[in-house]
């Protein structure tokens, strides 16, 4: 951890409550009285102070804690209610800055079990978000079994934006392999908060809305991320769950007022468990909350805010090369010398900048799933050896990469056998096994020997400066190798899994990687604040990507949103633009069969990644927004949108799919009342789309005469 230097940050304290502003947030929390601490205000630094909602004595404790022998009162399924976090008492704060924020730590104590639970809360300069985590210990010579630990609960959102729960909404996102970021609006009492009067009752509701991701898979089946918006936009709250496991989110209504849990894993959820007493002490997954005052663009742009904060510390940030990758649309997992030289050229003729050779390199006889894992260069596919590709890559001014799935071994490969059995995911005794695969547990040395050994070798043998890292299987709940529960093993794993990535980077500085996982089946920020890149889909339809690509900067940085581009000799002008400009505003991963393309072809695809190119910059500072809106079922017209921090100049790729009307008025609210001047970046050359600002109404009248799939790229700027 970095030392803690103590700072006077500008704190005050008036009577039973605590305000702290730092970075660019401020936070009101309750500490006295005979009541756990609250968090009772979360608001971007300078706004007035919100009016007071309800009773503050009533609001949601700051932390709860599900401890086995303790329970809830009432019961329910939600992480609310929790007799150990009512009984949290507070003790004292400190506030330092550490690793370039501003932080504060909120000690309390349970006088029963003897916990100690600290709130930790982080600040990063001029970013209205904090970053939140508990850190759990006990006094006294006992254990206690802890089943739950929130990272983050408030109800402050409904006092600071003024609201009651029957006039805001939730924001919420499911995911599936290529059918990724399908976001959905919903009101809260139709999202599950149902109106029950609980005041005749005397008790609080017991429902709530939660989403749960279980696994290896963070974002398998849901986002973990989310939003609380005010029905009228004039305020809102987002939040992420950075942990590349098993998480639960939930928002419920209390007795008076709502919350939102944030939370890693847990005992109902993911089978997790584990003991706190003497020199043994738990830390909850970190977690990210932003707020707004405005809609869902602002909350998301105060993410993204907070996003690029974590990465603050990465040297290699601004480095954002175009890759080109032979397997979507292209070789699909067959790569030899024979194919891969012509690739490579045309690569380097399009402007590449990176050449990735994808899944098969290793694969001698078609049965590579089940053999997988000593990631040795297939003599048969590279009869002069890996090595002339890698060297026909460099001699071409770009670098080789290679696709690695370094936490999985077949279960006929040789390291199978050569590992011990403690190096693997068990269950009961036994190897877990997925789809042909067992599971390193990279908590055990062999297992961190074998990967590093393997990541060292093809870096000195080939000279590889780019891996795309791949991760195909779940391993169900974990390992309950050494007694631990699964999720408790899967938990260790995941966290050894980061410091072994951390490592990995400190050793190969100039090693850039992307994250994939089936495509996006792992896109969360305890991935993305290391690595460097994310394939945001397997999608192979082109005219079924748009909606993937349009709402990922809601999850990953718009410099990190790694969409494919995979046009081919045969499509219509238009269907190859359709498929370029979907790489354009994130990050272009180029894929395609360059090599068969005649040149007029090949010079579309030189145009796409040279506006990518010249808007990289821009893209790595800009803010995403959605003029079609972020959630709902797409239509035949698909929109996605970037602005400058500053809001003068806005960027836009609108997607014209088969139905789509002639004609789209395209709502720009950051440029309302300004002249603006539109114009089309790409495709310069093809036919015209007739575009006419309103700036009265801040409207972009698009006409677009094509029939089938088209798209532009544009660039919109204060006249």
């Amino acid at each position: 951890m970095p030392e803690r230097v103590p700072q006077r940050t500008p704190e005050r304290t008036v009577g039973a409550v605590l305000a702290w502003s730092a970075g660019d947030v401020r936070l009101v929390l309750r500490t006295g009285g005979d009541r756990p601490v609250a968090l009772l205000s979360l608001r971007p630094a300078g706004l007035p102070a919100a009016r007071p909602a309800g009773d503050p004595a009533e609001a949601a404790p700051l932390v709860e804690i599900q401890a086995l022998g303790h329970g809830r009162f009432p019961g329910s399924h939600r992480y609310a209610d929790t007799v150990t976090g009512a009984r949290l008492r507070y003790v004292r704060h400190t506030t330092c800055r550490t690793g370039g924020a501003a932080e504060l730590r909120v000690l309390q104590r349970d006088p029963v079990t003897g916990l100690l639970v600290t709130s930790v809360f982080r600040a990063a300069d001029g970013v209205p978000a904090v970053r939140a985590w508990t850190e759990v210990a006990a006094e006294g010579p006992g254990t206690v079994r802890l089943q739950a630990v929130t990272s983050f609960v408030t109800g402050a959102f409904l006092a600071d934006a003024g609201r009651t729960v029957d006039t805001c909404d939730l924001l919420h996102g499911d995911s599936d392999w290529v059918a990724e970021n399908r976001w959905h609006r919903t009101p809260l009492r139709a999202a599950g908060l149902v109106a029950m009067d609980p005041e005749i009752h005397h008790h609080p509701p017991r429902g709530r809305f939660a989403l749960t991701s279980r696994s290896s898979w963070s974002t398998g089946e849901h986002l973990p991320t989310g939003a609380l918006v005010a029905r009228d936009d004039a305020w809102s709250v987002a939040w992420q769950i950075e942990h590349n496991g098993g998480w639960h989110w939930e928002v419920g209504e209390r007795r008076t007022g709502a919350y939102v849990a944030l939370l890693g894993p847990t005992d109902a959820e993911h089978q997790w468990s584990t003991t706190v007493g003497a020199g043994r002490e738990f830390s909850s997954v970190p977690v990210s909350v932003a707020v707004a005052a405005g809609g869902v663009d602002d909350a998301m742009a105060a993410l993204t805010r907070q996003r690029r904060a974590l990465r603050a510390g990465r040297p290699d940030r601004r480095r954002l090369p175009v890759v080109f990758n032979d397997y979507m649309n292209t070789l699909m997992g067959d790569p030899t010398t024979e194919k891969l030289l012509p690739l490579i050229d045309a690569a380097a003729e399009a402007g590449a900048d990176y050449y990735c050779v994808d899944a098969g390199w290793y694969d001698e006889d078609g049965n590579w799933w089940v053999s997988v894992g000593a990631w040795q260069p297939s003599a048969t596919r590279f009869p002069g050896g890996l090595g002339e590709v890698t060297d026909r890559i460099r001699e071409r001014g770009m670098v080789p990469g290679l696709w690695l799935e370094p936490e999985v071994v077949g279960v006929e490969s040789p390291v199978a056998a050569a590992l011990p059995d403690e190096a693997f995911f068990q269950r009961y005794g036994a190897r877990v096994v997925e789809h042909g695969r067992h599971h390193l547990d990279l908590r055990h040395p062999a297992a961190r020997a074998h990967v590093d050994a393997v990541v060292d070798r093809l870096v000195a043998d080939f000279g590889v400066g780019f891996l795309k890292l791949d991760h195909n299987i779940m391993p169900g709940p974990g390992t309950d190798l050494g007694g631990t529960s699964p999720g408790e093993g899967l938990l260790a794993h995941n966290r050894a899994h980061l410091d072994w990535l951390d490592s990995l980077l400190e050793r190969h500085p100039r090693l850039l990687i992307e994250n994939c996982a089936s495509g996006a089946m792992r896109m969360d920020y305890a991935m993305l604040s290391r690595l460097h890149l994310q394939s945001t889909s397997d999608q192979q339809n082109p005219l079924l990507y748009p909606p993937v690509a349009a709402a990922a900067p809601a999850s990953v940085l718009p410099e990190q949103a790694g969409n494919w581009t995979y046009a081919q000799q045969d499509m219509t002008e238009e269907e190859a633009a359709f498929t370029l400009a979907t790489g354009v505003l994130g990050r272009l991963c180029l894929a395609g069969r360059l090599d068969l393309m005649a040149p007029a072809r090949l010079a579309l695809v030189r145009e796409a990644v040279a506006a990518h190119k010249g808007l990289l910059p821009r893209i790595a500072e800009s803010l995403p927004w959605w003029p079609l809106g972020l959630a709902g079922t797409p239509g035949p017209w698909v929109a996605q949108g970037l602005r400058s921090p500053d809001g003068s100049e806005s960027w836009l790729t609108l997607w014209h799919r088969p139905g789509a009307d002639t004609e789209l008025e395209v709502p720009v609210r950051q440029l309302r009342g300004a002249e603006a001047v539109a114009e089309v970046l790409f495709p310069a050359g093809a036919p015209e789309w007739p575009l006419r600002w309103d700036a009265e109404r801040g409207v972009l009248h698009v006409s677009c005469p094509a029939t089938g799939p088209a798209a532009r790229v544009l660039r919109l700027r204060r006249g």
